[in-house]
């Protein structure tokens, strides 16, 4: 079974990153930061500081479980809550960024609120009614340096 990992990343500012892909004949959608666990990665936590370095060359601290979801697929996604601080989109280097069949990407800063995370397209959608529920509940709250 593919296991994939996913962060819901906490700026400084309180926003959380997300990736919105645009491809043609696709209504625009966003996923969180993250990729497939590969054979070399040492473990869940591991794989995922690897994709964020690739997907937005950036450096995360203070990982915590957030969710497990199994895909339609039957791909076991575990999501992440993290602190960024630093990051680059320019030098991203994963290797989904060299094919040009992919469409494009484009990195943006959400709003924690309900409002802003109800107006996104967020793939998977489980993901966005568990965000939105944390949210709610008051349960997300984001990691920053005091």
């Amino acid at each position: 079974m593919k296991e994939r990992v996913r962060a819901v990343l906490f700026t400084d500012a309180g926003t959380m990153l997300v990736i919105t892909r645009i491809r043609p004949g696709i209504p625009p959608y966003q996923v969180l930061v993250g990729g497939g666990v590969e054979d070399d990665d040492a473990d869940l936590e591991a794989a995922l500081l690897r994709e964020i370095r690739e997907e937005i060359a950036g450096e995360a601290t203070d990982l915590r479980p957030f969710r497990q979801l199994t895909t339609d697929k039957g791909e076991v996604e575990h999501f992440y809550t993290a602190r960024i601080a630093t990051w680059n989109f320019d030098n991203r280097t994963g290797p989904e960024f060299q094919r040009d069949d992919q469409g494009e990407y484009l990195l943006e800063e959400v709003p924690l609120t309900t409002e802003a995370v109800d107006a996104l397209n967020l793939m998977p959608p489980q993901i966005k009614d568990a965000l939105l529920d944390a949210i709610d509940s008051g349960d997300l709250i984001p990691v920053v340096q005091p």
